[in-house]
C-alpha cells in the first residue's frame, strides 16, 4: 500500500502544493486576541452577574491619558501645562467613537457655584476653561478634592489624568443585552434546545461587530500615541486602560511570533546542518515545519479559533511536533542508509516509513492526549488551547508522514558511512550507566521525584498583567506609573442593595443609614495597601458637604437636590454610581496591579470580612467586575491542573496498556512522563513561580514532549529484545534512537531558550521551562528508562508496537 501510494509521490507534493495555499489564504482570518476578557469564561455564574451588573449601571469605556510635565514646563497647573493639555483633548475629541473628554480643563468645578446644588445649576459654566482660575487657586482645589483627587489628577499634583470616554455601539449592546438574558437561565438549568439555537444566532450576529469594535479600540490606541507623541518635549505621557493592555499584548506577542520565531527557524536550520551536514534535509524540515502551520493557521482561521494569552504558544509547540517526529524520520532513514549500501532511495524510504509509522503515530496519539487534558478543564480559554493542539497534533502526523517521504524521493538517496558523532561519549556512558547502575538510577528518581513533589506543593496561584511586561521595558513603566498614580488597573465593583426598612418612607431616595454604610464600606477599602481609587454617592455626598459650608446634608436634602438636578447632570454625574428602583449604590474601585507581593486571593477574603464586619449581610451585596473573575479563574487553575494531570495520566497508563499490550511495560513508561511533568510543578515552586495563565499550560507541555521520546525508545527496545539480551537492547537501542532523541531535545531547547531574550516575561518563563522540561524528559528517557526496561522486561513480550 505505501509502495502505491508514494509511486505517485509528485501528485502528493501537488496536492499539498493546493492544500498549503488554500489554507494559507485562509490563515488571513486567524486572530490573536490578547484583551484581558478573553481569558474569562462567558458562562460562569460570576461572569453573567458581572454582566448584568454593567448592564445595570452602564459605567463607561474609557481610556487614560497621563500627561506629567517635565521640569521646563513648569508644573500641572502651569499654563504651558494646562495648553497642552487643552490641545490634547481637543484633537482626541476629533476621534469618529470618542463621546467626551474629561480633564481638569472641563470638568464641573462646584465649588465655584458660589452655593449648593440647585436646579438652575449649569456645571459647564464652572470649569476652568470659562473661570480661567490661577495655578495656586487650582491646587487648592482639586487637593483631596472628594472626586478629582487620583482620578484627574494624582494625590501629589505632579501630573494629570485626561480621561478618554467613547460611544457605545447600541447594536452590539443590544445583542449582549439579549446574550445574557439566555445565559441567566443557566444559572437555573440547562437552556432549552431554543435557547441554544437563538443563543448561537446572537452569538453569530454579535461576532462580527466586536471583530470591528475591537479593531477600533487598537486603532484608537494608535491614534491617541500619534497625539500624544508631539507633546514629549514638554512632559512623560502615559496612556493606559484595559484595552491598551490589550493592544499592547497582542503587539509585543506579534512582534515575538516574527523575531523570535525566525530566529528559532534560523538556530533549527544551523543545528540541522551541523549534525546530518546536508541542505536537503533543512529543506525538508523547513516545507514539513511550515506546511504543517499553514495548515494549522487555515484550519483554525476557518473554524474560527483565536489565538488568546494562553493559546499564544501553539506555534512554537507545533514546531515542536512537527521537528520531533521529521528528527526521529531523518535518524532512522540514515540507518537504513547505512545498513543498505545498495538499496535504492525508494526502497530506503519505504522502509523508514514501515519502521517508524507505528511509534509515530503512537506518539501523536498519545501527546493527543496529553493536551486532551485540558479539555477537562473548566476555564474556556484553556480547554479551547487543548482542542487548537488537539487539531494541531493530528495535522502534524498525518501531513509530516506524507509529505516528508513525497520530498525525499525528490532528492538522491543519501550514502552513509559509520561516523562518530560529537555526542558519542554522552551515549557510551549513559548506556554504561543504565547497565551497571541501574538500581542506583532508580534510588535517585525516587528523591527527585520527591523533591519535585514538595516543591510543587509550594505552588501558588497569582497572575499580574503588569508583570507580563519586562520591568526595564517602556510599556511595564506606563502601566506601573498609572497603576500607582491614578488609582489601580484592575475593576472591582461592590454593589450594595439595603435592606427594605420595616416603615419605608416613599419620599425618600435614599436612607442616612444607608449613605454611612456606604461610607463605612469604602473607609474600609481604603485600608488595604492595593486599594487604589473608590467612587461612590458617598464621594458625591462629600462634595455636596464641602458646598453646605461643610455641613452634612440631610436624606430629605439629598433626595431634593438629586431630583432637582437636570436629568442629564444627573446621569452624568450619578447614574454609574445608584439606582433605582429597589435603590442599589455601587461603589467602584480598583485594585493597584503593581503592589508587591500582592496576594489576591487572600485581599478578596480579607474585603469580604470587612465589609461584613460593618454590619453587611452577604446577602446585601455582591462583588463583580475584572478582579473578581480573574481571581474566580485563578481559583480553578489549582484544581483544573491536578483534574487534568491525573486524568492524563491515567489515559496515558491505558494508551501505552494498548499500544505496548502489556501492563508492566506501561507501568514502566508512564514513569518518566510523570517525572518530567512534577519535576516542571516542582521547579516552578522552589523558584516561586506562580502558577497563572500563561504557565498552568507547561506541565501538559511537558508530558507531550515525554511521551515522544518514550515512545520511540520503548518501541525500538522492544524491536531489539526479540534477538538479543537486554543489555545488547539498551545498548543498540541508545546507538540508534538514542541519537534521534538528543539531537531533537537539544535543538528544541536551544531554540526556545532564545525566548530569554524577549520582553514578554511569560514568553521567557515559557522558553526557559520548556526547554527544561525537554532536558529533564531526555535525561530520564536515557537513564530511568532503559534502567527499568533492562531490570523488569528481560525478555520477549507479545507486543506488536
Amino acid at each position: 500500500m505505501l509502495a502505491s501510494l508514494f509511486a505517485r509521490y509528485k501528485l502528493i507534493l501537488l496536492a499539498f502544493t493546493l492544500l498549503v495555499g488554500f489554507f494559507a489564504w485562509h490563515s488571513r482570518s486567524f486572530e490573536i486576541n490578547a484583551s484581558a476578557d478573553t481569558l474569562i469564561s462567558e458562562d460562569n455564574r460570576d461572569y453573567i452577574q458581572s454582566q448584568k451588573i454593567n448592564q445595570q449601571f452602564s459605567p463607561e469605556e474609557f481610556l487614560i491619558i497621563v500627561y506629567k510635565p517635565k521640569p521646563k514646563a513648569g508644573g500641572v497647573f502651569s499654563a504651558q501645562s494646562l495648553d497642552n493639555i487643552s490641545r490634547i483633548s481637543r484633537e482626541v475629541s476629533a476621534l469618529e467613537r470618542v463621546k467626551t473628554v474629561r480633564s481638569v480643563m472641563n470638568v464641573p468645578l462646584l465649588s465655584k457655584a458660589g452655593g449648593a446644588l440647585n436646579a438652575n445649576l449649569e456645571p459647564s459654566e464652572f470649569t476652568q476653561n470659562r473661570l480661567n482660575l490661577s495655578e495656586r487657586e487650582l491646587k487648592a482645589l482639586f487637593k483631596d478634592h472628594p472626586i478629582y483627587d487620583g482620578l484627574l489628577v494624582n494625590h501629589e499634583q505632579t501630573a494629570s489624568g485626561i480621561q478618554v470616554l467613547f460611544k457605545p455601539d447600541l447594536t452590539l449592546q443590544k445583542l449582549d443585552a439579549n446574550i445574557l438574558a439566555i445565559q441567566e437561565k443557566r444559572l437555573e438549568g440547562p437552556l432549552s434546545k431554543a435557547d441554544k439555537a437563538k443563543l448561537k444566532s446572537l452569538k453569530q450576529q454579535a461576532a462580527p461587530l466586536e471583530n470591528a469594535l475591537r479593531d477600533s479600540r487598537n486603532q484608537e490606541v494608535e491614534q491617541l500615541r500619534e497625539i500624544i507623541k508631539q507633546y514629549r518635549n514638554d512632559a512623560d505621557l502615559y496612556l493606559g486602560g484595559v484595552h491598551v493592555l490589550g493592544y499592547q499584548l497582542i503587539n509585543i506577542i506579534q512582534n515575538d511570533l516574527k523575531v523570535f520565531g525566525g530566529a528559532i527557524g534560523l538556530a533549527i536550520c544551523i543545528l540541522i546542518y551541523a549534525i546530518f551536514r546536508r541542505f536537503s534535509w533543512i529543506l525538508i524540515t523547513v516545507a514539513c515545519c511550515a506546511s504543517n502551520l499553514f495548515i494549522t493557521v487555515g484550519a483554525f482561521g476557518l473554524l474560527g479559533l483565536k489565538a488568546t494569552v494562553i493559546s499564544s504558544n501553539f506555534i512554537s509547540l507545533q514546531l515542536i511536533l512537527s521537528l520531533a517526529i521529521v528528527i526521529h524520520l531523518i535518524v532512522q532513514y540514515r540507518e537504513e542508509a547505512e545498513k543498505a549500501a545498495e538499496a535504492s532511495q525508494k526502497d530506503l524510504v519505504l522502509q523508514t516509513l514501515k519502521e517508524k509509522i507505528a511509534p509515530c503515530f503512537f506518539a501523536g496519539f498519545t501527546t493527543s492526549l496529553g493536551f486532551a487534558s485540558l479539555l477537562l478543564s473548566n476555564i474556556e480559554p484553556v480547554s479551547t488551547f487543548g482542542l487548537m493542539m488537539i487539531i494541531a497534533m493530528v495535522v502534524t502526523i498525518v501531513c509530516t508522514l506524507l509529505l516528508f517521504p513525497a520530498l525525499l524521493l525528490l532528492f538522491p538517496r543519501e550514502h552513509v558511512t559509520e561516523s562518530s558523532s560529537i555526542f558519542s561519549g554522552v551515549m557510551q556512558t549513559a548506556q554504561g550507566f543504565c547497565t551497571k547502575r541501574s538500581t542506583l538510577i532508580m534510588v535517585f528518581s525516587i528523591a527527585f521525584f520527591a523533591v519535585s513533589v514538595f516543591g510543587s506543593l509550594r505552588l501558588n496561584v497569582e497572575n499580574s498583567f503588569i508583570n507580563y511586561f519586562a520591568s526595564d521595558t517602556d510599556v511595564h513603566k506606563e502601566l506601573s506609573f498609572i497603576d500607582n498614580e491614578f488609582g489601580g488597573s484592575t475593576q472591582l465593583d461592590i454593589v450594595y442593595t439595603p435592606p427594605k426598612a420595616a416603615n419605608p418612607d416613599k419620599n425618600l431616595l435614599l436612607r442616612a443609614g444607608d449613605v454611612q454604610t456606604a461610607h463605612s464600606i469604602q473607609k474600609s477599602l481604603a485600608e488595604f495597601e492595593a486599594m487604589g481609587t473608590t467612587l461612590s454617592v458617598v464621594n458625591f455626598t462629600q462634595l455636596a458637604k464641602q458646598l453646605n459650608n461643610n455641613k452634612p446634608l440631610t436624606e430629605y436634602e439629598l433626595t431634593a437636590i438629586y431630583w432637582t438636578l437636570d436629568k442629564n447632570v444627573r446621569e452624568d454625574l450619578l447614574s454609574s454610581y445608584f439606582i433605582e428602583p429597589p435603590a442599589q449604590l455601587r461603589i467602584s474601585a480598583r485594585i493597584k496591579d503593581s503592589t508587591e507581593n500582592l496576594d489576591r486571593g487572600v485581599l478578596l477574603a480579607d474585603i469580604h470580612k470587612q465589609i461584613q464586619a460593618q454590619g453587611v449581610a452577604p446577602e446585601d451585596y455582591k462583588l463583580s467586575g475584572l478582579f473578581v473573575l480573574y481571581q474566580a479563574m485563578l481559583d480553578q487553575l489549582f484544581t483544573s491542573q491536578i483534574l487534568s494531570l491525573g486524568a492524563v495520566f491515567l489515559a496515558l497508563g491505558i494508551a501505552f496498556c494498548i499500544i505496548f499490550r502489556s501492563l508492566r511495560i506501561a507501568l514502566i513508561t508512564i514513569v518518566p512522563n510523570i517525572i518530567s511533568a512534577i519535576a516542571v510543578l516542582g521547579v516552578m515552586g522552589w523558584a516561586g513561580i506562580p502558577l497563572d495563565f500563561m504557565t498552568m499550560t507547561i506541565a501538559a507541555i511537558a508530558m507531550g514532549i515525554a511521551v515522544d521520546d518514550t515512545i520511540h525508545y520503548t518501541h525500538r527496545y522492544l524491536q531489539e529484545l526479540a534477538t538479543h539480551t537486554p543489555e545488547e537492547a539498551v545498548a543498540r537501542s541508545h546507538r540508534s534512537v538514542g541519537y534521534a532523541l538528543i539531537y531533537t531535545s537539544l535543538i528544541i531547547a536551544l531554540g526556545f531558550g532564545l525566548l530569554v531574550f524577549s520582553d514578554f516575561v511569560p514568553g521567557v518563563l515559557f522558553g526557559l521551562l520548556t526547554g527544561l522540561a525537554i532536558i529533564i524528559a531526555l535525561i530520564a528517557d536515557l537513564t530511568l528508562l532503559p534502567a527499568m526496561l533492562q531490570k523488569f522486561v528481560r525478555g520477549p513480550t507479545s507486543s506488536k508496537a
